[in-house]
């Protein structure tokens, strides 16, 4: 079993000692690569649950987001994400864009004055609530007063 490392090859050494206690045997670092005897390797660990090790590590790390892990058959590829060539040319943007930011509020002001002179919509009128009766006028009448059903009496059985 391969895990072909990417972008973490300067954490060859961390990985290898994080794995090892989970698949069993200690792995090979040989050129940006960990190398696992599959004979050697705990009975019962399969490529994707050595994926799921590798994600964990990256947790760990701080570095889930900035990574991905890929498995073809029993080989790992640990791929770096592009979020972060995006996230440094926003940032440039940033730094360049005051000249073009003054110029969409601009736009906007000009949006504000159009939605101003605008006749606005009519309004619909909310819907009247009835009137509700105080409790003092619906309890006016006094309640009949309930009677208790009377007890049959059950007839008598005669002496013999």
């Amino acid at each position: 079993m391969k895990v072909v490392l990417g972008g973490l090859k300067e954490r060859a050494e961390e990985l290898q000692t994080f794995l090892e206690p989970r698949v069993g045997v200690k792995p090979n670092v040989k050129a940006g690569e960990l190398e696992m005897e599959d004979s050697a390797v705990r009975k019962g660990v399969k490529p994707r649950q050595v994926k799921t090790y590798v994600k964990h590590f990256l947790h760990q790390k701080g570095l889930r987001k900035t990574f991905r892990v890929l498995v073809s058959g029993s080989q790992l590829t640990i791929q770096e994400l592009e979020g972060k060539e995006e996230e440094e040319e926003e940032k440039i943007e940033k730094k360049v864009a005051p000249e073009k930011k003054e110029e969409v509020e601009a736009v906007k002001e000009e949006e504000m004055k159009v939605e101003k002179e605008a006749p606005a919509p009519p309004k619909k009128e909310a819907p009247k609530e009835k009137k509700k009766e105080a409790p003092e006028e619906r309890t006016k009448e006094k309640p009949k007063e309930k009677k208790a059903p009377e007890a049959k009496k059950k007839p008598a059985k005669k002496k013999s």
